[in-house]
């Protein structure tokens, strides 16, 4: 055997090793279903998701202390039922103004 001989059989072991890694790589990449496309796609909806999640946690603290004062105060469950409902008591009137913002 000669060197040269030698040379080209570890070349073409290389060249293998390369292009089985070259193959998984590329079919990791692009053609799995869990592909780079895919998994960047879903780290986005997560990061969607978590915030909607943060805003509707928000929300609901913010509606439970609401709820909270309605229950334990009837000024403020009457005050709520004017501003929200219009509500009124009998003989009395209520003007609504609207302001234009043009």
């Amino acid at each position: 055997m000669n060197i040269k001989n030698i040379f080209q059989r570890k070349y073409i072991k290389a060249t293998k090793y390369v292009a089985v890694g070259l193959f998984f790589v590329i079919w990791v990449v692009f053609l799995d279903f869990h592909n780079f496309k895919n998994q960047v796609k879903y780290k986005m909806k997560i990061k969607d998701l978590e915030e909607q999640k943060s805003y509707y946690l928000g929300k609901i603290k913010e509606d439970s202390i609401r709820l909270h004062e309605l229950n334990t105060n009837d000024e403020n469950l009457e005050k709520y039922a004017r501003e929200k409902y219009y509500m009124k008591k009998k003989g009395e009137e209520i003007f609504l103004v609207e302001n234009d913002k043009k």
